[in-house]
């Protein structure tokens, strides 16, 4: 049934943690506990952890786990169907980020399903369509480049801290209306609530966001200008503008969304890349199959998972699911699905075009997506043209945080 998001109600979907909490329909024989974004051996290396999934686990099974119990679907084909039918698995409640219940919202539109879902999209989508996203295209490709000016001469950096980082969330910021100063406070912000695994920690995080963004909404609606922060603030779909819920959990999605995201698939990227020259030089030799190169770097180094509670009881591959069932799409082991991708782990340039998941897909699919392919073909573009050979510091220490979103902390880098 729709939801009001004028009039947010917190859900009163369970939260089962621990094995003494999996349903009495979960067959025993596919409880794991996978140690999915948090298990040592997943920190060591997560894409591969993710890849094994195929190998060591069901296609579907049911992990307990110290955030929280749910299904795991890790084939292609599932993720599809779990993406497209939004009737069947709702996103309401589906996003993990505490909040008060006595001072409740909805993020939107991820927690909104059809029909309202597409009044919200509508807002921002001239903004992220393709073509608005072009707009910015050589406002990228000049701050890629004042960003290489700084450490080019060098001969090394920190690639995290000085390009893969301030890149985005510089963009960013600059769409949403939102001061460049506060960036690193911002980004503190997204790592503590995106990777803490602390329920406390991502508690007094979300107070802190929930305060500022409060106060710049209403600077915003005071004082108006053209980030997306202001647009949301005055849209009024239908001639109805939207409540001071609505507008907050419009802003805040957006902005915990936009912070990481992209950051860490560059990060991944880029430590893929100085490991492997060859790759490097194959890109360097064929100019003009960067959207096809873009397409697999995005494969293969997707960063997010995709979570969703069941509406109704559904039967998936002879499993009953119930009703209120947490379930979340692995969208990096989806995208080793060797049923789809073959040998899936190989980074090839040439694959046959297919649907990837780095971005979801369906009513849900990521607003983003259109500017952080363009912003990743760039980045890609300017790095290669002024730095085209380049590895990892001998030394370097790749280390990964537990949390949702999936990338190395720090890529230092020689040349």
């Amino acid at each position: 049934m729709p939801i009001d998001a004028a009039n947010p109600v917190p859900p009163t979907y369970p939260r089962r943690v621990g094995m003494d909490q999996v349903p009495d329909h979960v067959p025993q024989e596919l409880i794991r506990s996978a140690g999915i974004t948090y298990a040592p051996d997943f920190l060591a290396a997560p894409h591969a952890f993710m890849a094994d999934l195929h190998d060591k686990m069901p296609p579907l099974f049911y992990d307990v786990g110290m955030m929280g119990n749910a299904w795991q679907a890790i084939k292609h084909e599932d993720a599809l169907f779990i993406l497209r039918h939004p009737e069947i698995f709702s996103n309401e409640g589906a996003t993990p980020f505490p909040r008060d219940p006595d001072d409740y919202f909805y993020f939107i539109p991820q927690e909104i399903d059809p029909p309202h879902h597409r009044k919200y999209r509508n807002i921002v989508d001239p903004t992220f369509s393709p073509q608005g996203v072009m707009k910015l295209e050589q406002k990228i490709r000049t701050l890629a480049n004042d960003l290489i000016d700084k450490f080019i001469d060098k001969g090394e950096c920190e690639f995290t801290e000085e390009f893969g980082r301030p890149l985005p969330v510089m963009v960013f910021l600059d769409i949403m209306g939102l001061p460049q100063d506060m960036r690193d406070t911002f980004v503190e912000w997204a790592m503590a609530l995106l990777h803490s695994n602390d329920r406390q920690i991502m508690t007094e995080t979300m107070q802190k966001i929930t305060a500022y963004l409060k106060g710049a909404i209403a600077e915003k609606k005071a004082n108006p200008d053209d980030g997306v922060v202001s647009l949301i603030a005055h849209a009024a779909p239908g001639g109805v503008p939207l409540s001071d819920k609505e507008v907050f959990g419009f802003v805040i999605f957006l902005f915990i969304g936009g912070l990481d995201t992209v950051f860490a698939t560059l990060n991944n990227i880029w430590l893929y890349l100085a490991r492997n020259p060859d790759k490097v030089q194959e890109m360097i030799a064929d100019p003009e199959n960067i959207n096809a190169q873009v397409e697999e770097l995005l494969r293969v180094w997707s960063v997010t998972f995709s979570g969703r509670v069941l509406a109704q009881d559904h039967v998936m591959r002879g499993v009953q699911l119930k009703k209120d069932d947490r379930i979340t799409c692995v969208l990096p082991a989806c995208n080793f699905d060797p049923d789809v991708f073959p040998d899936p782990r190989e980074v090839r340039f040439d694959r046959p075009r297919q649907t990837i998941l780095a971005f979801t897909v369906g009513v849900h699919s990521c607003m983003g997506a259109h500017l952080a392919r363009l912003e990743i073909k760039i980045a890609l573009q300017e790095w290669l043209k002024r730095i085209p050979n380049f590895g990892l510091k001998e030394g370097a220490h790749i280390e990964y945080r537990p949390g949702g979103v999936v990338g190395p902390e720090e890529v230092k880098l020689v040349w």
